[in-house]
């Protein structure tokens, strides 16, 4: 489309955001990739910070900005204190602000806002933030399953350590991955995905069984992130 002046993506220092700004800023357009911390876990800003730096070192189309968002997100914190007690809202929130972050740029530069989403997040278990992560303009990873992104990241070089962290969102100060979160492995999810809903559920082993029972909880209680708003019809 050459409408579109430039790209925009967040770097968090796992893999998909890394595999989603490396093909951004193979693209040739001036990408600019962020990091956005908002008082993260040392391991993780430190994957995010090489990984931004691996960027700017090897692609001289790829503009880097940092904006550490905690001072940011303590101000909104203490001003909706009366609202201001559940974890997983305040989670949702952090996401908001980096969404809001990314926009502001992409709208002062004329660009596009990268998602960072794969299949199993977007379209198997709705694991984003609702107008958070998944408020983006295109989603060129949203068909990919987690050990394909995993696959293509050892393709376009991107660092090892990220390839081999665990996934999280790195929105709670305990730490926590995906996994807890989820109560099962993406490579689970996958499964469940191409083959468990249409096993026979008597036949399933005990991981499983708690596969499938994880992934239909939280597709389920997420889908109405993966359908349309409902609206009245006059």
């Amino acid at each position: 489309n050459p409408s579109i002046k430039s790209l925009v993506v967040g770097v968090s220092g796992g893999i998909d955001s890394a595999v989603v700004s490396t093909l951004a800023a193979s693209t040739g357009l001036p990408t600019y990739a962020l990091g956005m911390p908002i008082h993260q876990k040392e391991e993780q800003e430190t994957l995010s910070d090489a990984h931004l730096e691996w960027l700017e070192n090897n692609f001289s189309n790829v503009i880097v900005q940092k904006f550490d968002l905690s001072r940011v997100f303590d101000t909104f914190q203490f001003t909706m204190r009366e609202f201001g007690a559940d974890k997983l809202a305040l989670a949702n929130s952090r996401s908001r602000l980096r969404m809001v972050t990314l926009y502001q740029v992409a709208g002062t530069v004329g660009g596009i806002v990268v998602g960072t989403g794969n299949k199993v997040e977007d379209y198997g278990v709705g694991f984003y933030t609702k107008y958070g992560d998944g408020g983006v303009d295109i989603a060129p990873i949203a068909d990919l399953y987690k050990t394909e992104v995993w696959e293509l990241g050892k393709h376009l070089g991107v660092d090892q350590r990220i390839i081999d962290a665990q996934p999280t969102d790195g929105l709670w100060d305990d730490g926590r991955t995906d996994e807890d979160q989820i109560g099962t492995s993406y490579n689970m999810l996958e499964w469940v995905m191409e083959k468990g809903l249409t096993e026979d559920p008597m036949f399933l082993n005990e991981e499983q069984t708690k596969a499938v029972n994880a992934y239909q909880r939280f597709n389920t209680q997420n889908k109405h992130k993966m359908l349309s708003i409902p609206t009245f019809k006059l």
